[in-house]
């Protein structure tokens, strides 16, 4: 296993470069730059600015410049918030993103996959057609309706639930983002384990359970659910990386400081170390969340090999 992941993780060196190496080159080929303001400056402090963020030398010089950097784990200082590196910033919205991002994949995973299950093993039945509705529902609602509705119903009218703010973390805080964000993924996984689930339960090594008067309990947890979970293990590299790194709908009306919100304003502002600091962080999480479902698949199924 050991081996495996030191080969993806080498065989994820050239992604990574050629992800870095492309956007790099797209944001500084794109119009405008950090410092076109409405109002322009001075020529002599623009001078003055180019100069200290090194945009005044050849591009092919800035790009190796930027590469070294990144090497050290140096992303740069950001050229909007001037007081801040892009360290600094990952370093105070990560922890906030992480926390929301696990807590909607783990919310989703549970409740996902119990409803899938339920409605597969009751097919065509309420119940059954009552959670493909509610799926269905859950996956066309988008996150700017849910996350105000549900602020407005449970923080402002019963008041049971802080309607935003972080609150340096408080548990109570953290519910309606982590819900609102876990709601069209719950839908998704609920989706795709009632239709593996339904596949598995007409498979062969199924039925040989039953006809062997196993349990149903032990026939649906053990031998039907292990085969079932597997398109759900799947989804869940992309989504997790989704998750973590792109709540900036969540964040911005929950007045979460997490870094969803520096990925719109600083492609807005042509903040080039930022975009390419966010640009590097979802290529890492995308790889290792990848990495661990690869992980996962073998473990549930023995006919998957790492080698």
């Amino acid at each position: 296993m050991l081996a495996f992941v030191l080969r993806r993780f080498l065989g994820a060196i050239p992604t990574l470069f050629v992800i870095i190496t492309a956007s790099f080159f797209m944001m500084r080929l794109a119009p405008g730059g950090p410092f076109n303001l409405d109002r322009p400056l001075d020529p002599t402090v623009m001078e003055n600015l180019n100069r200290i963020f090194h945009l005044d030398e050849p591009l092919w010089s800035q790009y190796l410049r930027y590469l070294g950097n990144l090497l050290t784990g140096d992303f740069g200082p950001s050229f909007v918030y001037r007081d801040f590196s892009v360290g600094d910033l990952f370093a105070n919205g990560l922890p906030v993103s992480l926390q929301l991002g696990a807590g909607a994949i783990l919310l989703a995973l549970v409740v996902g996959v119990a409803m899938g299950v339920y409605a597969a093993l009751r097919q065509n039945s309420l119940a059954d057609y009552l959670v493909v509705a509610t799926a269905s529902i859950g996956t066309t609602v988008p996150t700017f309706v849910v996350a105000p509705l549900l602020s407005l119903v449970f923080g402002v009218w019963l008041g049971w639930l802080p309607a935003g703010g972080w609150g340096d973390g408080a548990i109570l805080n953290k519910i309606l983002p982590i819900v609102t964000l876990a709601l069209p993924q719950i839908a998704v996984i609920a989706r795709l384990t009632r239709g593996a689930t339904i596949e598995a339960l007409r498979s062969d090594h199924v039925r040989t359970a039953r006809a062997y008067g196993l349990p149903a309990r032990s026939v649906v947890i053990t031998h039907t659910l292990r085969a079932s979970i597997l398109p759900v293990v799947s989804y869940l590299g992309p989504a997790a990386a989704a998750l973590v790194t792109g709540s900036i709908v969540v964040e911005t009306i929950f007045g979460i400081p997490g870094i969803g919100r520096f990925f719109v304003q600083s492609a807005l502002n042509r903040d080039y170390t930022l975009v390419m600091g966010t640009v590097v962080v979802i290529a890492i999480f995308v790889v290792v969340f990848n990495m661990i479902v690869d992980l996962l698949y073998a473990w549930l199924d023995p006919r998957v090999r790492l080698d």
